[in-house]
């Protein structure tokens, strides 16, 4: 029953990543509300992690449906892999309904507009639900949590050399520093990077945690 759901959730990972990469890249407006931010086309939509994190989802649950449909073994390494994917897209939930959503003009209305309506909220929340209920294993350990940060460390090394290279006077654009994160000063950064990776790992333990197929008493007769 669990492999089902899970087949079936991940295809469905599948096809909205896709159908929402195409939104983005292609410009194509499907919502009408509050004026969105933090979206952009073509090319440039890569700058961003939301996009770059379920991408990644998909591209892995594209992985784990080849897997289920032709019987073959998910391995640890797979289970590392979507434990990666899974923490990424949702420290991209979380951050926007903690911080971009509350500081933004038009609240978090404006972040869930055309392709991000499926980016920050419709894709996390099922990749969550499907690690966490369907694909419940006992092949990761402790340590393996340590995994879920990787993207996160990548992103922010790019994001803070993205940074430094446009510095001028003390200070960056907002066009370079699209999630606001330094606009107090470059100095900031010493504290949200940690802070990021620190939530990143949060999460990533909580998920491992909630992963695990714990043993029952009756499994020991």
């Amino acid at each position: 029953m669990k492999k089902k759901a899970s087949l079936m959730s991940n295809i469905i990972i599948v096809l909205l990543t896709i159908f929402a990469s195409i939104i983005m890249f292609t410009g194509i407006k499907i919502t009408h509300g509050a004026e969105p931010i933090l979206e952009t086309s073509k090319i440039g939509m890569f700058k961003f992690f939301t996009v770059d994190s379920n991408i990644f989802m998909g591209i892995i649950a594209l992985l784990f449906v080849i897997k289920e449909i032709t019987n073959q073994e998910i391995t640890k390494n797979m289970y590392r892999l979507k434990l990666m994917a899974t923490t990424a897209v949702s420290l991209t939930f979380i951050i926007v309904f903690t911080y971009l959503g509350p500081i933004s003009k038009d609240g978090i209305i404006s972040l869930l507009q055309n392709s991000n309506i499926f980016f920050h909220l419709v894709i996390p929340v099922l990749s969550i639900i499907t690690f966490t209920l369907f694909e419940r294993t006992n092949k990761l350990k402790f340590k393996d949590s340590l995994y879920g940060i990787i993207p996160t460390i990548i992103y922010a090394v790019l994001y803070l050399i993205n940074i430094l290279i446009h510095m001028e006077n003390g200070k960056v654009s907002p066009v370079y520093d699209w999630y606001w994160f330094v606009q107090n000063g470059v100095k900031t950064a010493i504290i949200v990077a940690p802070m990021i990776i620190i939530i990143s790992y949060i999460i990533s333990l909580i998920l491992w945690k909630l992963n695990r197929k714990e043993k029952v008493w009756y499994q020991n007769f």
